[in-house]
């Protein structure tokens, strides 16, 4: 049996075993002095970016919102937009800081011919105002300084003056006399037992027939405890018609059907009674 070992020999060239290696340190003065001319370079353009974005954010932004705001309306119909503007300059308001949406809702919702308003500030100077105009259902006539005044009624009873009286179609806006209001003042409304006569006539319309048409005047004729009865005038005719305070289509139908039947009988009539459930009239 021979003999064997195994023998380490211990290598001097150190080289076959190190992986190459940059060392930084032995660069140039002329590389270093290249690599702070970069950094220096790359500062100088961050600089300038920063100082562009705030100087966007500063005329964008900043700039217009200390200077006098933008107010946009929408909505109106009767009222123009410069208005309603000229309702908020009392409020003062500078910039867009200043300016309260609260308070300017409340200054238009004061407006009798107005019936809601909604402010929104949009950042950074914009105000946009959105109004709803009272809708008439009815008109009456109040006596102001000697003269008769329009006056218009919405479907809440709520009065407010007539401001275009030709864009009024007065054959399905009709007019209720006899409403105990003398005067009428920022968001007045009729009495309460009278709104559901002004509620009655808005159904009558909603509904799209045109039987109002048929009715020049509605007279409110007010009785003992409280009650009340109606009078009405149709249209190119001088009879009066006598009915009950329940106004709807059916009791429209039934006085056109009334007239027509009565002046084929008697042409000289001065008023028809539909109350109590008959028909009877009175010869003039």
């Amino acid at each position: 049996m021979s003999d064997f070992s195994i023998r380490f020999e211990d290598y001097e060239d150190e080289d076959v075993f190190r992986m190459p290696q940059t060392d930084n340190s032995k660069k140039t003065a002329s590389e270093k002095e290249e690599d702070k001319t970069v950094h220096a370079i790359k500062v100088v353009f961050m600089i300038l970016i920063c100082c562009v974005f705030f100087e966007f954010c500063f005329y964008k932004f900043i700039r217009p919102s200390l200077g006098a705001p933008q107010v946009y309306v929408s909505g109106q119909g009767n009222y123009t937009a410069r208005e309603l503007v000229d309702l908020l300059r009392p409020m003062n308001a500078h910039n867009w800081y200043d300016f309260d949406e609260n308070a300017a809702a409340s200054i238009l919702a004061s407006v009798s011919g107005i019936d809601s308003v909604s402010v929104r500030k949009v950042f950074p100077n914009r105000i946009y105002v959105s109004v709803v105009e009272r809708v008439p259902v009815a008109m009456t006539f109040l006596n102001q300084n000697g003269r008769s005044v329009a006056v218009q009624i919405d479907r809440n009873g709520v009065l407010f003056p007539e401001r275009s009286l030709g864009s009024i179609d007065l054959n399905s806006v009709p007019i209720v006399s006899g409403l105990p209001v003398e005067h009428m003042t920022e968001g007045m409304r009729i009495p309460a037992k009278f709104r559901s006569l002004i509620d009655q006539i808005a159904t009558i319309q909603q509904n799209g027939q045109k039987y109002l048409a048929a009715v020049s005047e509605i007279c409110v004729i007010q009785k003992e405890y409280g009650n009340y009865e109606l009078v009405l005038i149709p249209s190119g005719s001088k009879i009066k018609v006598l009915t009950d305070r329940t106004l709807n289509e059916d009791a429209l139908k039934y006085m056109m059907v009334a007239l027509d039947v009565v002046n084929r009988i008697e042409p000289d009539v001065a008023e028809i009674d539909l109350r109590y459930g008959s028909v009877s009239y009175r010869k003039r």
